[in-house]
């Protein structure tokens, strides 16, 4: 019997509050929330292009993750089209494994129409981490907290529950 995977050092939860420790930060958890992540990985930004989805390394820890029973739900402001234009190769993957992609759009105000203060972007692995992107400057993360878990993701089905289809894997014309 193997020993249960531990989180690294490097992935310290908590707040950082610099662009360089953000973008260190959203990197370590995308990859752990890949190689360790459930049925289920929930991310929602108003346009994704400060991930690193274009990172090789992320995108092949996806593609082992991408079983048929489990689900990516991303929600993004408006449209995909700065994601498109700044992550050619994630849109790839992502036409690729259209199984497990369920891709909409919100309108950015509902994200402003709550009476606590919501973070800018959301990286949700149920039972392993959460990460909240408070600005480009500033996140914090909650590693296996079911309270932090539990509030991301009602707000998350909340802005989920009002937007649309978005981001089809291809386009079809006439």
């Amino acid at each position: 019997m193997s020993p249960e995977p531990t989180m690294p050092e490097a992935l310290t939860p908590g707040l950082v509050e610099t662009a360089a420790e953000v973008r260190q930060m959203l990197q370590q958890a995308l990859q752990r929330a890949a190689e360790q992540g459930g049925r289920e990985l929930c991310w929602l930004d108003p346009d994704f292009a400060h991930w690193p989805l274009s990172d090789p390394a992320l995108l092949d820890a996806l593609h082992r993750w991408a079983l048929p029973h489990r689900k990516l739900r991303l929600l993004a402001a408006h449209d995909y089209e700065t994601l498109r234009r700044v992550h050619p190769r994630f849109v790839q993957w992502r036409q690729a494994h259209d199984h497990v992609v369920q891709a909409r759009a919100f309108d950015p105000a509902d994200l402003a129409e709550r009476s606590t203060p919501a973070p800018m972007g959301l990286l949700l692995a149920p039972g392993l981490l959460t990460m909240k992107l408070w600005t480009p400057a500033r996140a914090s993360l909650s590693v296996q907290d079911a309270r932090e878990e539990a509030m991301a993701r009602e707000w998350f089905d909340a802005i989920e529950q009002r937007s649309a289809d978005s981001f089809a894997s291809s386009t079809l014309g006439l």
